[in-house]
């Protein structure tokens, strides 16, 4: 797995056209609707964070993933027509997942984050 520096220089390596214009659109959608997650790079793809991963995004040799872990399961319906499994779904660059539905799974899992940590706090 090679190791990137920023999400750019990720971003500049993805050699497929369609698939890096997918992700440079998903990361624009998720920076907007999580304007306070930090950007890192953590198993050799970019990440979000928000007190904790929230999702990450790569390009593959046949297909995109958003990495949204367990919240897959709560969006089992609208994610009916992709290939997923038990943390990630797989869409074609050529038809990235719908704007509205990588907003409702990024602020899922943002919630939930901030939820844990309101709750860690509380007991210390």
């Amino acid at each position: 797995m090679e190791k990137f520096s920023s999400v750019d220089l990720y971003l500049e390596t993805v050699t497929n056209d369609e698939a890096r214009n997918a992700l440079t659109w998903m990361r624009s959608v998720i920076k907007d609707e999580l304007p306070d997650a930090v950007e890192t790079m953590s198993y050799g793809m970019p990440m979000f964070n928000i007190h904790g991963m929230v999702v990450g995004i790569a390009a593959f040799k046949n297909h995109c993933s958003l990495f949204p872990g367990h919240t897959v399961a709560d969006f089992a319906e609208e994610l009916k027509d992709y290939k997923t499994s038990k943390g990630t779904i797989q869409f074609s660059p050529k038809k990235p997942l719908p704007e509205a539905l990588i907003r409702a799974i990024v602020k899922k899992r943002a919630d939930e984050n901030l939820a844990l940590a309101v709750e860690k706090k509380k007991t210390k």
